[in-house]
């Protein structure tokens, strides 16, 4: 490095004080902070006639010396700034050779004062991970003059949500522009002012404003020409400190003026695609999909050649990221344009010798073009394989281990298909298994690992076999990349059905898995970790569950938490699936004591990881079921003394395994523990913590399921329930989630031994849980509703019902016409619908109302059990879709939909015809809710009456003189076009008498014209 540019370079990093040391003398005259700060006004208050005339001098004095500091400021030299470097006229003549020299202004050059320099053209050669924008610290001062707000001052912006200093930088000529007229400006700068405003209306203005500006935007796009619009939009998009929603709507203007452009983008093609690029790698997914979807615009916008020349340079870029992205943005390319289009070019750059790197980054792209269409990679293997060839036996390790990489995910992409192609990859994968060491042999070792699958079952065998020899001599490696490899591979190898178990047993490669992988530093790792568990199961495939259950045992006693928890994943994973049928007692009380070690020695703070115990110590109690009774007292005695911890997590988690081992004690016919299990929950329900509470009530839930008699529980059914009732009014969701189904099974099982009184009072507070935040809260009450009306019977349940519909709280009316349909659903509809019909005679709108509800949400419930009702509700609905009230015929048309979607094709059409020409005339309604259901009531009954009946209503409006009703016309015809539309296929209207128009064909007897007998078609035709 010479002398002048290590002086460059220091220039450079000499970070500027607020004293101004640190600047050239002549580049930077910033005066300090203290001298520019504002006049700090005094405090207002009464003096007399004298004091007030001394003030007003005072503060004259003060505003006079403000403004000649301001005035000073103004008059500071202006000087960009690249690269952090100031272009000062010493700093000049170091960067620059000689012979430079300084040209000066023509004679009549006038600059613009009122208009701020423009320094974005200095950074056309930025870095891509830099801001497009870099100003002089005087800018700064300037932006302390031009207050933030007064943007808002400018004619049409005065409705943005937000001026940020960004937005200052790009669009600082609409503040310093004010009130100007615009028409008395040059035509150019009136087409600026204007892009610039619909830009920052697009992106800071009003959903509504958004919407109108990006659409005049959108029409003035070839007026206002790329020059301009990339010149506002490139440094914004290109800034760091952009946020997501600014940066979303950008990328949506973007998409528009590269569809309308088209090649006229060609030339900013370079500076796009320097904004477009990092998008690729953002870590949110929506920005990268948003990227991809850019670059695939902008590459059918100007064409394959343009982005290779823009893309060329970069690829024998020294940085491997800046390469690793080109790749990615290849594939995006390939995707859209067609991969078929890009094989020469990679052919070219993958046998090129001129720089490894080219090879380097066309082996890349392939891996990626993969990545990104997976399976669809498979028609161009034989283009693809060659490229690898070539490049597998490479004299440079980095294209070898890329390429070893390459052909692993490929092969992972087509598995089960491709081998053909695969077949002459394996020797040089083999050789390279024999010739590399550390991080390229694992490249090497995925790479074969991911054909054997693909392989018959002789080469398979094989070349498993050396795989293992390999992996079992590696298994001792530190490195982590190696290991990975390592796991996957044997994960891959093990899954083959195909593959003998001898060849496993003989390579000893279990030995060397639980030597080397079964350890505390891997259970740390969580990515190793959950390789190393899939390994473990995927080995007991082979060498059998006895096997790996013995070589786990031991670590459940570890001292290791996160390798207990590991050890105890692998075993769920394995009894789970196999079941414990090949262990003996021995090891089946080494296992429970492993567990109960393993449950009571664990660290609660981490709530995923207590999660992850419980479930394996339920799962494999649950498998081992009648070979653990001899067991259980320990492990009940040990969940006891949890249930009784100080801290409720412990408490928690104690209820929680009851919850799931009962079944357990049923198999093992434990009924008196179960029944003992039950009085001490019955007893800890004063919980006060509510998620202990709830763990308590599913627990209390799991032993009323699972006990013999319901007689015998201490204390009785109707104890339970009574101490229950005030708990329902507890308004945590674990607690209500867990209380309303533990109250449907007492429903089921003891609706006998509870008192009528009991159940009413029950029923209505569960009136207040239909109308909970959570689904599912609400579903559990909706069925345990029902149960209890099954139990006491409609009556009684009806009246307070039906009372509620009176009330003016509109949800209580929603949940209790939700709760009528579930009693007509779980007692049957008669016992229900006279009471409603007799109800919907009240003069009362809310009442009516609340009465149509209940009649559909009954409708939606019973399906088609509603079809024998139809007659009998016909005269209420027809007196409901013709009632003046828009909400009562919106709600009438709901209850067709229901009737309709449950008895199509069971003999009703007459009733659904006359519902339909009641319904038909609301199409033209406004309001978007009663458009809604008319809508969905109509496709409901093009359900029950076949599309041939609708169009027969849709075609004469289709082309009717009024806009407004063929919009509506046209609505439906869509709808039964897209849901219908090969059955339409017969119901179109011939039109054979407009065939003379078209020649001399004589039309033979089938295609005559016929009366159609439809007097609207007749004249539509």
């Amino acid at each position: 490095m010479s002398e002048e540019t290590t002086l460059a370079v220091k220039e450079r990093d000499v970070t500027p004080t607020r004293d101004g040391k640190g600047f050239d003398e002549q580049g930077d005259k910033t005066p300090p902070r203290a001298s520019i700060d504002r006049v700090r006004r005094g405090r207002k208050r009464k003096l007399s006639n004298g004091d007030t005339n001394n003030t007003d001098v005072t503060v004259l004095k003060e505003s006079n010396e403000q403004e000649r500091k301001i005035a000073k400021l103004e008059n500071v030299p202006k000087v960009p700034i690249i690269a952090g470097i100031p272009l000062t006229t010493s700093n000049l003549d170091i960067l620059l050779p000689k012979g430079f020299k300084v040209v000066p202004f023509p004679e009549d050059y006038k600059p613009l004062d009122n208009i701020p320099p423009d320094f974005t053209l200095f950074e056309a050669t930025a870095s891509t991970t830099q801001s497009l924008l870099v100003f002089n610290e005087e800018n700064s001062l300037v932006s302390r003059k031009v207050d933030l707000q007064s943007i808002y001052k400018v004619p049409d912006l005065s409705d943005l949500q937000q001026f940020t200093e960004l937005d200052m930088k790009v669009f600082k000529k609409l503040v310093t522009l004010g009130k100007t007229d615009i028409n008395t400006l040059p035509n150019e700068e009136q087409q600026e002012i204007k892009c610039m405003k619909l830009i920052l209306k697009v992106k800071n203005g009003s959903p509504p404003t958004r919407k109108s500006s990006l659409k005049v935007f959108t029409d003035n796009i070839k007026s206002f020409g790329p020059d301009l619009i990339f010149k506002i939009v490139i440094p914004l998009l290109g800034d760091s400190t952009i946020d997501e929603q600014g940066r979303h709507l950008l990328i949506k203007l973007l998409n528009r003026v590269i569809f309308s452009l088209e090649e006229g983008v060609k030339p900013f093609t370079k500076e796009l695609m320097s904004v477009f690029m990092p998008l690729l790698i953002d870590e949110n997914k929506i920005t990268r999909l948003e990227g991809r979807d850019l670059i695939s615009k902008l590459a059918k916008a100007v064409g394959l050649v343009e982005m290779i020349n823009v893309l060329r340079p970069d690829m024998i870029n020294e940085n491997e990221q800046i390469r690793s992205l080109v790749s990615k943005t290849f594939a995006v390319i390939a995707n859209s344009l067609g991969i078929q289009l890009i094989i020469p070019f990679l052919n070219i750059i993958c046998r090129s010798k001129k720089d490894w790197k080219i090879r380097h980054t066309g082996i890349k792209i392939i891996q990626q073009i993969t990545i990104l269409v997976r399976s669809s990679v498979l028609p161009y293997l034989n283009h693809f394989i060659p490229c690898l060839l070539r490049n597998i036996d490479d004299e440079i390790l980095a294209v070898r281990t890329v390429a070893a990489s390459t052909v692993s995910t490929i092969a992972e992409a087509c598995f089960p298909y491709g081998f053909e192609s695969f077949e002459i990859l394996v020797k040089p994968l083999n050789h390279g298994l024999k010739s590399h060491k550390g991080r390229a042999l694992s490249h090497f070792i995925k790479g074969l690992g991911s054909l054997v699958p693909l392989m018959d079952l002789q080469d398979a065998n094989y070349y498993a076999y050396e795989l293992l020899k390999v992996m079992k001599k590696e298994a001792h490696t530190s490195d982590d990349e190696v290991k990975r490899a390592i796991l996957v591979t044997l994960e891959k190898i093990c899954k083959i059905d195909g593959i003998d178990r001898k060849s496993i047993l003989k390579s000893e490669i279990d030995r060397a898995f639980f030597k080397n992988f079964w350890s505390r530093r891997i259970a740390i790792d969580r990515k190793l970790n959950v390789l190393c568990i899939n390994a473990c199961y995927a080995l007991s495939l082979k060498i059998g569950v006895p096997k790996v259950v013995l070589a786990v045992l031991p670590s459940l006693k570890d001292e290791s938490e996160a390798y207990r928890r590991m050890c105890l994943e692998a075993l769920d994973k394995v009894i789970t699936t196999f079941g414990s049928f090949d262990l003996d007692d021995k090891t089946v009380t080494r296992l429970i004591n492993g567990l109960l070690y393993c449950f009571q020695h664990q660290n609660l703070e981490n709530k995923q990881a207590s999660i992850v115990v419980l479930n394996g110590f339920a799962n494999i109690l649950i498998k081992l079921g009648i070979r653990a009774s001899s067991h259980l007292m320990s492990i009940v005695s040990a969940i006891l003394y949890r249930l009784k911890n100080k801290d409720s997590e412990v408490r928690e988690q104690a209820a929680d395994l009851i919850s799931k081992i009962v079944c357990v004690l049923k198999i093992c016919k434990q009924d008196e523990l179960i029944i003992r299990l039950g009085t001490i929950l019955y007893e800890s329900l004063g919980e006060v913590y509510p998620d202990v509470l709830g763990s308590l009530l599913g627990a209390l839930r799991a032993v009323i399921q699972y006990v013999n008699s319901i007689d015998t529980l201490n204390p009785s059914i109707s104890q339970i329930l009574a101490t229950l009732t005030p708990i329902l009014r507890n308004r945590h969701e674990k607690v209500q989630e867990m209380t309303i189904p533990l109250i449907g099974d007492i429903a089921i099982r003891a609706s006998e031994r509870i008192s009528h009184k009991e159940w009413m009072r029950i029923s209505f507070e569960l009136l207040e849980m239909l109308k909970a935040y959570k689904k599912s809260i609400r579903k559990s009450a909706n069925k345990t509703f029902g149960l209890i009306a099954k139990v006491i019977g409609p009556a009684d349940v009806l009246v307070p019902l039906l009372n509620n519909l009176r009330v003016q709280e509109r949800q209580l009316r929603v949940c209790t016409s939700v709760a009528i349909g579930i009693v007509a659903d779980a007692c049957s509809p008669y016992t229900v619908l006279p009471a409603l019909m007799n109800e919907f005679r009240v003069p009362d709108k809310n009442v009516q109302n609340g009465v149509l509800k209940s009649i559909g949400f009954m409708f939606e419930y019973i399906g088609d059990k509603g079809s024998d009702y139809i007659y009998a509700i016909t005269p209420l609905l027809l007196d409901a879709l013709t009632d003046r009230d828009l909400v009562h015929r919106q709600i009438a048309s709901n209850v067709v939909k229901q009737l309709a979607l449950g008895s199509y094709c069971q003999g009703y059409e007459d009733a659904f015809i006359n519902f339909l020409n009641l319904i038909w005339p609301n199409i033209f309604e406004t309001s978007p809710h009663v458009i809604n259901q008319v809508i969905e009531s109509i496709e409901s009954l093009t359900l029950a009456l076949g599309p041939g009946i609708i169009l027969d209503y849709t075609w004469v409006g289709l082309f009717h003189p009024a806009k407004k009703v063929r919009e509506s016309y046209w609505k439906i015809f869509n709808n039964i076009y897209v849901s219908n539309l090969h059955s339409i296929v017969p119901y179109y209207p011939r039109f054979e008498a407009l065939l003379p128009e078209m020649g001399p064909h004589a039309l033979d007897e089938s295609q005559k014209p016929v009366d159609l007998g439809v007097e609207e078609l007749d004249l539509w035709v």
